[in-house]
Parts: C-alpha cells; structure tokens; sequence
C-alpha cells in the first residue's frame, strides 16, 4: 500500500454582512468570511490538503476563484468533487486532523456536527476526522478577530 500525506492551510477575512461556515455547518455570529464561494476556511484547508497529498495542486487551481460556477458555491460541493479526483488517481483517505484558528465565536460545541457533516460529504466515519479549535491568546489578525485560519494534514493512500 502506498501512503501520502498532504497539508492544508487556508485564512479568511471575517467581515459583516455573511454567513459564518465552518465545516459545512452555519454558525450563528455576527461576521462571517469573505470570499468567492461560502469562504468555508475548514473545508478549504481540508481541500488543499487532500490535493496536495495527491499531488494535485491546490484548490484554486481545481476551484478558481475567477469561475462564476465557483461564485458563493458550498463548498461541501468542492470538498465532494475533491474525494472525487483524488480517487480518479486511486486514492482513499485514511484520516484527517485540523485545527481552527478563532477567537470567537466558540467552536467546540460545533465539532461533532461538523465530523459528522464532513464525513457524509466523504463518505468517512467521522472517528477518522479530528478537529480541534484554538485560539491565538488575542494575537495577531486572528486574535484582532480580523479572521480565521485553519491547518489541516490528511493522511491516503492506494
């Protein structure tokens, strides 16, 4: 059997006027992220990790931003196309472990429903998703709560 691993890394901006989507799963806050499709920071990274174990590229690469098919696209739909073309290339995930960068608003209540949504998206056992949340102690854009970010290592194999 031959293994990869892949890293993922994604930030987003929070700003009014958006729905917060973290993990396929809409959190209620009063900012959400910007960007092209939902802006969903975990699936992103989740994607980019996944791509990059598979030597794939990135998700801006398969998904570009300058697409209007892409334009405020779920990104469970990205995540799904993703499984998708790293199986064309024969591989199948084995686990994936992130961790989300937040200040607010807290995410640990958050977790089980969105293991249990990404692992329907991938068609996993969420006890191969973990995902855990931190904050940066009020440091940096992420502790200005100008943003969130996510770091993600995936493990597949053929």
């Amino acid at each position: 059997m031959k293994i990869r691993v892949g890293f993922g890394f994604d930030v987003h901006q929070l700003v009014a006027g958006r729905d917060l989507w973290i993990g396929g799963v809409r959190l209620e806050h009063e900012k959400g992220l910007l960007g092209h499709s939902d802006a969903d920071v975990l699936i992103h990274a989740i994607c980019d990790a996944l791509l990059g174990a598979a030597n794939m590229r990135d998700i801006g690469y398969h998904f570009p931003d300058t697409d209007a098919d892409f334009k405020d696209v779920d990104s469970k739909i990205l995540l799904r196309r993703t499984v998708e073309l790293i199986a064309e290339k024969g591989y199948q995930i084995g686990n994936i472990d992130a961790t989300i960068c937040a200040e607010r608003p807290k995410l640990n209540p958050h977790i089980p429903l969105m293991r249990e949504t990404l692992a329907n998206v991938m068609s996993m056992d969420p006890e191969d998703i973990s995902i855990k949340a931190t904050t940066t102690e009020k440091l940096g854009f992420t502790g200005r709560e100008e943003g969130i970010s996510v770091y993600a290592t995936v493990l597949i194999g053929k």
